[in-house]
């Protein structure tokens, strides 16, 4: 899962599906990025059992599957931001 949730672009992804389901073209138009790549990135957290898809017309919705995923991209998250914080306390004491 770390592997996973390692790639910044499926953090984000998993961070718009958290609120609700999307379609690639939504998804990439939120992220700015290309359907193609958005695509690949939807594909392998399928493929992993973290997102489930269904049909809607001719639209393909993705949703969190596995909402544990969720918890544990938080708690990287919120350790990154302490981590960020913490280095830029460290930089602007080292500036003055």
């Amino acid at each position: 899962r770390f592997r996973l949730i390692g790639e910044p672009v499926r953090i984000r992804l998993l961070d718009r599906l958290a609120a609700g389901d999307r379609s690639v073209g939504e998804l990439a138009a939120e992220l700015g990025a290309t359907q193609q790549n958005v695509s690949k990135h939807l594909a392998t957290l399928h493929r992993a059992g973290l997102l489930t898809r269904r049909k809607e017309g001719n639209r393909v919705l993705y949703s969190v599957a596995d909402p544990t995923v969720l918890a544990l991209c938080a708690t990287v998250c919120d350790g990154l931001r302490t981590q960020v914080s913490e280095l830029a306390r460290i930089v602007g004491a080292a500036g003055s």
